[in-house]
């Protein structure tokens, strides 16, 4: 039965416990990663999108977003320090649920890492074409920086930053802990002067519609910005390179996730009490669907006369400081977008390979995936695939719409995870656990109805794709995953351990064919 193909804890740690990886990450670099992974698109862009679902009322979506993110932390908290192994979701599924469900969250982590990566990618583009306009004049053609669904063509500067990024990873590039942290502290610079420069000037009266869409606007804008606090669940694939995970990690994670909570809340206090966050209705009085053509058109009129309302920017914060007098400032805020959402990509094109590259090692993708190029050591094959699928997400689909589809696959693998730390509760009560997610028939059910409920309020399509996708997958699995899995199989290897014999034995034959000729 495949609900009962389970790889059993011991065995992963025992597995893991052959793999030599230097355990060098602290608590500090773990809580830089997490913030770098978290502050990302989501505030720089998505600020706008839940300006027009929830008018002011934002401020109350993200609070609720951050509370579901939080209790979903606490569930993987206590996951990641029992079992500090690669993986993610994927991996504790794999261990509790079953093969079947660990397939589906895998699969739905490619919503999760490879459309946020095509989501950032858009947000870039919006800050890059900004600051084109802004410091140098230069502006780039409408059909060539939006998508169809924004009545344009294609976004080129999207698609040119998904294939250097994508040719960065081919190539062999990787972030270091320094240099993340270096990006991590230009966008903390950067948020934090958006906050000394907007709240002093806040006027009370545009908090007045506090909620013009009622509360249906808080929910719906909290279903789409919850995308602004994916990531930190990044922090537990580093679990193998981490120094004393049992204590690190769930510091590392709670900790990530409050400070970008407050920087939330400042920032979009900062946004509505500078220059408003009213959104666009049309004339029954609906509010306007962010992304639609419907909403271009009437962004456009409004251009038109003069009028350029935060709801319609593709950089809401350079844009409110530009509004209220800073445009040096405003411009510099656009060039730490600029500067730091490509690293953003860099670490989602990252995550996804990593997801993949464990599901063919257990033999539930074709081992293909795992090839290493023969100059560069890089599972390009893997990366190539990725990098098609991000590539054309950017180049047609509008950031509000990415987002929401990415949180189809991220609200699902965090129900996965809070039931499974709950079933472990009963399953295996007597197993340490260095980190005890506290209150659990509390924390697991709120997870569980929190992502259920954000899910609910996502807009139709998305909800939509998460199915369609998932059923895909299903086929794929039964076709090509079902047979081949190396638990039926009974294979164990070491992490990456099969996979890598053919590439490595190439590799050494082909340097020492290279060395005989030299001599």
């Amino acid at each position: 039965m495949i609900f009962w193909r389970i790889k059993s804890l011991d065995s992963m740690l025992a597995t893991a416990a052959k793999k030599s990886l230097h355990r060098s990450l602290g608590v500090w670099q773990l809580t830089l990663l997490g913030i770098g992974a978290i502050i990302g698109t989501g505030i720089f862009v998505l600020t706008a999108e839940a300006a027009q679902k929830a008018g002011p009322g934002m401020m109350i979506a993200f609070v609720i977003a951050g509370f579901v993110c939080a209790v979903a932390a606490l569930c993987y908290s206590e996951l990641s320090s029992m079992v500090p192994i690669s993986g993610s979701a994927y991996t504790y599924s794999y261990a509790v649920l079953g093969e079947l469900i660990a397939w589906m969250v895998g699969w739905a982590l490619i919503l999760e890492y490879s459309v946020a990566a095509g989501a950032v990618a858009v947000g870039w583009s919006g800050y890059f074409v900004g600051l084109l306009n802004s410091s140098l004049g230069i502006k780039i053609p409408f059909a060539l920086v939006n998508g169809p669904f924004a009545g344009g063509i294609i976004n080129l500067p999207a698609v040119i930053i998904c294939i250097l990024v994508v040719s960065l990873l081919i190539i062999g590039t990787r972030e270091s802990a320094t240099f993340n942290a270096t990006l991590v502290a230009v966008k903390i610079v950067a948020l934090t002067a958006f906050i000394a420069l907007a709240l002093p000037v806040a006027d009370m009266n545009h908090f007045d519609p506090f909620l013009p869409l009622g509360t249906s606007g808080v929910a719906a804008a909290a279903a789409s910005i919850f995308f602004a606090y994916v990531g930190f669940d990044a922090v537990s694939t580093a679990a193998e390179e981490t120094k004393d995970p049992q204590r690190n990690l769930p510091i590392a994670l709670i900790s990530s996730l409050l400070i970008c909570t407050l920087f939330y809340l400042l920032i979009s206090a900062g946004v509505v009490g500078a220059v408003g966050a009213q959104p666009l209705i049309d004339a029954t009085g609906e509010g306007l669907m962010p992304g639609s053509r419907e909403m271009a058109a009437q962004c456009k009129l409004l251009a038109a006369v003069g009028q350029q309302p935060v709801v319609c920017s593709h950089e809401a914060l350079a844009h409110v400081l530009r509004q209220i007098g800073w445009e040096k400032v405003g411009n510099l805020i656009g060039l730490a977008a600029f500067l730091a959402l490509p690293s953003v990509i860099l670490m989602m094109l990252f995550g996804q390979t990593r997801i993949f590259f464990v599901m063919s090692r257990d033999g539930l993708l074709p081992e293909v995936l795992s090839h290493i190029h023969p100059r560069f050591k890089t599972p390009y094959i893997v990366t190539l695939v990725t990098g098609l699928v991000v590539t054309a997400s950017a180049a047609f689909l509008p950031v509000g719409k990415l987002a929401n589809i990415s949180n189809s696959g991220t609200l699902f693998a965090f129900l996965v995870v809070a039931l499974s730390v709950m079933i472990l509760r009963i399953k295996d009560k007597n197993r340490a656990r260095p980190f005890k997610a506290p209150v659990i028939w509390l924390v697991g059910p709120l997870a569980i109805g929190g992502c259920i409920t954000l899910f609910l309020f996502l807009p139709t399509d998305a909800q939509l794709v998460f199915p369609i996708w998932t059923g895909v997958g299903l086929i794929f699995y039964f076709l090509y995953g079902y047979r081949r899995s190396h638990v039926l199989l009974g294979i164990s290897t070491p992490p990456g351990g099969e996979n890598l014999i053919e590439p490595i034995r190439s590799l050494v034959n082909h340097e020492e064919g290279e060395r005989d000729k030299e001599k």
